[in-house]
């Protein structure tokens, strides 16, 4: 008898967004002439710049001769993107990276997921509440959670809330822990920790042995000056932090998948023993074993946002959504809801009115003026009575979503 791995049957419910997508079904088969504005998921509705496409196709011109083509490439990535990585992204900020210590992917939802493989089981686990929703997801397969609790929470994990009252800035852990998932800027709340409060993070692993998995996704967005593009712009992270970064959401890559994840080889994880390992070695094992890299004409195509040229269409690109992000928020608060987020992120993080249930404000929104947000708590027990719209539309929906909301939506 084949035996089935049981963590996963405590994943409660269905996918976060699985869920929005069949109500969302349901809804347009009963309402077939409904005019849907998704700000929902994610996503990004801009095409891929010129310079990018211009690259991509420089690329398949090349796997089309045979002094060009390319077969199975390294699995850490070529070394040609991660140069331009390193000079790019890091060494403007005083960050020294070798090549060796950042590894491409296709993409950091995956590496969020699969970086918890290098980890023991017993570790404990500390994650912000609200959180995307991967974090927690990938440790409750892997039987690092427990069970769940009457109270929506995972036994062994230890939440760490973030609301209006902490101006969404989480406090330490109560008890020590070993794995600490950070966001910033947040999804989904679209806020972030500034330098002094990012640095209470790394003291605090560094004093423990802790590691910190840090999700810089949306670093593109960052409008203000003290809030740190990198956890390695703090001194001692080096020792103590993984980092996530994607292509996705500045480039407009959700489609076509690129990311990387830096792992500086001074991160040391400890065996049982007692014995210091590296997390780089570990993160290599891992991808030479399971994965067979992002392919070369991909990789091309984020060679080319570090040009002149596609490091101003990526900044238009940026630009454009954070333009999105302003028309929501101004708009929302004209409406007289409270709104979070939308400065340095294009998430858009409110308070559902009267204290609606957000399940039930997503139904609201969606019957009633045909618009598609995100339940807050879809993210986590402290969700709850919050709602998500992302600034990833085009301009049209996005005017015409707010429109609705001051006019049509009862409140």
């Amino acid at each position: 008898m084949a035996l089935i791995n049981e963590n996963y049957l405590k994943l409660p419910g269905s996918y976060l967004f699985a869920e929005i997508g069949r109500r969302v079904a349901a809804f347009k088969s009963e309402n077939p002439s409904a005019n849907i504005i998704r700000l929902g998921i994610g996503d990004v509705t801009r095409p891929l710049p010129a310079a990018v496409i211009g690259a991509l196709h420089s690329a398949v011109d090349e796997m089309a001769r045979e002094e060009t083509f390319r077969g199975y490439g390294p699995e850490q990535g070529y070394a040609f993107l991660s140069r331009k990585i390193i000079d790019f992204d890091y060494a403007p900020r005083g960050i020294q990276l070798d090549e060796d210590e950042v590894f491409i992917s296709d993409g950091s939802k995956s590496d969020v997921g699969n970086i918890q493989e290098i980890f023991g089981v017993d570790n404990v686990v500390a994650i912000t509440d609200p959180v995307y929703p991967v974090y927690l997801d990938s440790n409750i397969m892997a039987g690092r959670t427990g069970s769940l609790g009457e109270d929506g929470r995972f036994g062994r994990v230890m939440y760490l809330p973030c609301t209006a009252e902490n101006q969404f800035i989480p406090d330490l852990p109560r008890q020590k822990v070993d794995m600490i998932y950070l966001c910033c800027p947040n999804n989904p709340t679209g806020t972030t920790l500034s330098k002094a409060e990012l640095k209470k993070w790394v003291d605090y692993a560094r004093a423990n042995e802790a590691i910190i998995l840090f999700d810089g996704a949306y670093e593109a967005y960052i409008r203000e000056d003290n809030i740190p593009h990198s956890i390695y712009e703090i001194e001692g992270a080096k020792e103590v932090a993984i980092e996530f970064r994607s292509f996705s959401k500045n480039a407009g890559f959700t489609g076509t998948r690129c990311a990387y994840t830096v792992v500086p080889k001074t991160v040391m994880g400890k065996t049982a023993g007692g014995e210091s390992y590296p997390l780089n070695k570990l993160w290599n094992r891992r991808q030479t074993t399971k994965f067979n890299g992002v392919p070369y004409i991909i990789q091309r195509g984020a060679e080319a946002v570090y040009t002149p040229e596609g490091q101003q269409q990526i900044k238009a690109l940026v630009d454009y959504y954070m333009t999105n992000a302003k028309i929501i928020v101004d708009g929302l608060k004209s409406a007289g809801l409270e709104v979070y987020g939308g400065v340095n992120a294009p998430y858009i993080w409110l308070k559902t009115p009267n204290n609606m249930d957000s399940w039930a404000f997503f139904d609201k929104l969606l019957h009633e003026v045909h618009i598609v947000g995100t339940p807050g708590t879809g993210f986590g027990p402290s969700g709850k009575g919050y709602f998500r719209l992302t600034a990833f539309g085009n301009r049209e929906n996005t005017q015409e979503a707010i429109q609705r909301i001051k006019t049509k939506l009862s409140i």
